[in-house]
């Protein structure tokens, strides 16, 4: 097996790659992590989906000293506000709606239902919309013979705290970090493979893998092998983004917001501690000077910092593991936080790393599967995010050249298919499931024009029944529900001195 790895950079994605080698790797493994406190981190990535509870239960962390440690929320779905048009609502929320019957998704019943001129939402059959609705949370537990109540939940959560509580994790399990900035890269003459990375200092560290979790720069992903990069921009034309903290305010809501501007969107993302904000844009629309005048002009509470840039360009890395370097997090691409992707990314990175580690060599085969299937995760997360701005209901130059922008083939295709009759299907590596495109589809004014013929096998009262039942379980679920801020409370609050303190750092 390669037993050295050199780890190019901390922040989230190097701690987690660094964590997850050290625990399931471990010994004889040996695992470096070179970074510098001198070099900043861009922590835009504070929300995150239900598979980030993989990760960290496979890491073997307790839930609650997890959401303490980071002064984190929970999280039960995302709400748009203003896209499908400027006076609606909608949320993607996590879990299940309804329940399937028979051989078809519920969603075509609920379609039967609508074009029947009945008034029922969708989202009134999904315990976590309904729970988000109204502030609340818990962790239910599910029980053989009982119907599963449909809610999943994620985190919000700082960035910054995340990484370091992952640095004493992975540190007690032997992996060594070295403080120091990348100078320069060495590539072996006979095939190119990456030697060594060298120090400012002079170190040498040589590895037989290295993990480029250098951001935006990627030492080695890019700098040392010219990789290359695919720019989505004409998909996902934002290009900008301001970040800034401000007081926390109102109600300790368990759902991050994505609000839609005249030029962008803009996330809210609650803490304990704080609420963290952001301002992403397009620059051909709007100037940096306006951008952070609606930024500030929409929060919560007094900023407790001033307004950080971030300037990308939404794309990838054409080769996501190059000879014997991968990329994780920003060194390997970017797609801007619409959906809350990022983290989920570097964990599907290193989980992929993973399956495909290597033996005594690093074979091409496994290399070119790994991209493969990098390729497939990022193209339909690309295609989910792009189909956000297509189908806006705004005014606006901005806007307007979103929905005129061609789209990529393969969304052209499911978007048919979803309008023709309800069609929903998910390949097998695609992170968001039918449940999700459900939601944003519906929610952006997408419906289809028909629905499955098998729906129309229940009678009228048949239906209502089904439906009703389905409403009646969801209404149970979410009445056992305590409010998302006691349950921080009894659970996993941070200490009051320690919010306190947190509240007035800068980020």
């Amino acid at each position: 097996m390669v037993s050295r790895f050199v780890i190019v950079g901390g922040g989230t994605a190097g701690w987690m790659a660094a964590a997850a080698l050290a625990r399931f790797l471990g010994p004889p493994a040996e695992i470096r992590l070179v970074e510098s406190e001198e070099i900043g981190t861009v922590g835009v990535g504070e929300a995150t989906i239900p598979q980030l509870r993989l990760f960290n239960a496979g890491l073997g962390l307790d839930e609650d000293e997890f959401v303490r440690a980071t002064a984190g929320t929970f999280k039960l779905g995302i709400e748009f506000v203003g896209w499908g048009a400027p006076d609606r609502r909608y949320i993607h929320a996590f879990g299940t709606i309804g329940r399937d019957l028979g051989l078809i998704p519920f969603h075509h019943y609920w379609l039967r239902h609508r074009a029947e001129g009945g008034e029922a939402s969708l989202w009134d059959f999904s315990a976590s919309a309904q729970a988000a609705r109204r502030n609340l949370f818990g962790r239910w537990q599910e029980k053989p013979g009982r119907l599963p109540s449909g809610l999943a939940h994620a985190f919000h959560f700082d960035a910054s705290l995340y990484a370091a509580y992952l640095r004493r994790y992975a540190e007690a399990r032997g992996v060594r970090r070295t403080e120091g900035k990348v100078r320069g890269v060495a590539l072996r003459g006979e095939d190119g493979f990456v030697e060594s990375v060298e120090l400012d200092g002079g170190e040498r560290i040589e590895g037989d893998l290295f993990i480029d979790c250098s951001g935006f720069r990627g030492l080695v992903i890019e700098q040392a092998l010219a990789t290359g990069y695919d720019d989505w921009s004409r998909w996902l034309p934002c290009d900008r983004a301001l970040a800034v903290p401000c007081e926390p305010g109102g109600e300790l809501t368990p759902y991050t917001r994505a609000t839609a501007r005249d030029s962008g969107w803009q996330w809210r993302i609650p803490l304990q501690h704080r609420t963290g904000n952001g301002h992403v844009y397009c620059s051909a629309f709007t100037s940096d000077d306006q951008a952070a005048r609606v930024l500030l002009a929409n929060l919560d509470g007094p900023a407790l910092a001033d307004p950080r840039p971030l300037r990308f360009v939404t794309g990838k890395r054409r080769k996501a593991w190059n000879k014997n370097c991968v990329a994780l997090g920003l060194a390997s691409g970017f797609m801007e936080p619409l959906e809350s992707t990022s983290i989920h990314l570097i964990q599907s990175g290193i989980a992929r790393f993973l399956q495909l580690l290597p033996h005594s060599s690093i074979d091409p085969s496994e290399v070119d599967e790994f991209n493969r299937q990098t390729d497939v995760e990022w193209l339909s997360i690309r295609d989910f995010l792009t189909f956000h701005y297509w189908a806006n209901g705004r005014n606006g130059e901005f806007w307007r050249a979103c929905r005129d922008a061609a789209l990529p083939e393969s969304l052209e295709r499911r978007i048919a298919l979803f309008r023709a009759n309800g069609r929903l299907f998910r390949n097998s590596e695609e992170l968001f499931a039918e449940v999700g495109w459900l939601q944003v589809l519906v929610g952006q004014g997408v419906i289809p024009a028909g629905y499955h013929p098998l729906a129309d096998q229940l009678s009228a009262e048949q239906l209502a029944e089904f439906l009703g039942l389905a409403k009646k379980h969801i209404d149970h679920v979410v009445a056992q529900l305590p409010s998302h801020s006691d349950f921080i409370a009894r659970h996993c609050a941070i200490p009051v001195t320690r919010a306190v303190a947190s509240a007035g750092a800068k980020p």
